[in-house]
């Protein structure tokens, strides 16, 4: 059986007994669940919390499943939305798959298949939480929060090794200083965005990375890791 510590997982229903059933077994899988009983709220622990699934229900009051779907993807997080219905209809699966839906499970369904569903997800846009993941000389071990560098285990302090994981993940994107600051300082953090060109410089050192050829500097528009 998969582990599935560390992974944090939103679950958005306004029925009690269905928030009340799917926590439980979630939470014993091994997931840390939040949940949330309609749109505004869950957005609001979506931002606090930064899930990596979102297990969404269409059908509630005021903002319904498909705005919040909207909503989440236009934050640019990285989340797997799971969306849950009671219709099963075609235009239904096919509006929340168009507004960035990454999967679909129309009620009545089985806990086994939405477990399946959600591993499948977690293998598809989170292959590093699941265990030992790959990237060009870098290997990443969320579970023990440990980053090597050509079979070398690096010594990172905390904010270090998720900026070095983000950039990581994020391998072949420009990420802007402001969008760097957001996902690994979070929106509460208030300092300066100098920060990051502190930080980004101790990686450099601990990578040896003189000549800024695997975290590059693009004037303007902010950072990318190029992986040889």
């Amino acid at each position: 059986m998969a582990s599935y510590a560390g992974i944090k997982l939103l679950l958005v229903d306004d029925e009690p007994n269905i928030i009340q059933f799917l926590e439980l077994g979630l939470s014993n899988e091994g997931f840390e669940v939040f949940t949330a009983h309609d749109g505004e709220s869950a957005l609001i622990q979506a931002a606090d919390h930064k899930p990596h699934i979102v297990i969404l229900d269409v059908m509630m009051p005021g903002m319904s499943g498909f705005e919040v779907c909207h909503a989440l993807k236009a934050t640019g997080d990285t989340v797997a939305v799971i969306m849950l219905t009671a219709k099963d209809e075609v235009e239904d699966r096919v509006k929340g798959l168009t507004l960035g839906a990454d999967d679909y499970l129309v009620k009545p369904f089985s806990f086994s298949e939405l477990l399946a569903r959600i591993g499948a997800r977690l293998r598809n846009q989170f292959p590093h939480l699941l265990g030992e993941a790959t990237f060009g000389p870098f290997k990443l071990d969320d579970r023990k929060k440990e980053l090597k560098y050509n079979d070398q285990a690096l010594e990172l302090s905390p904010t270090e090794y998720e900026l070095l994981r983000y950039i990581l993940i994020n391998n072949g994107i420009v990420l802007s200083k402001a969008l760097i600051l957001d996902k690994v300082w979070g929106y509460r953090f208030g300092g300066e965005e100098n920060i990051v060109e502190v930080y980004i410089r101790s990686l450099r050192d601990k990578l040896n990375d003189k000549e800024h050829k695997l975290i590059r500097t693009l004037r303007g528009a902010g950072y990318r890791m190029d992986l040889p």
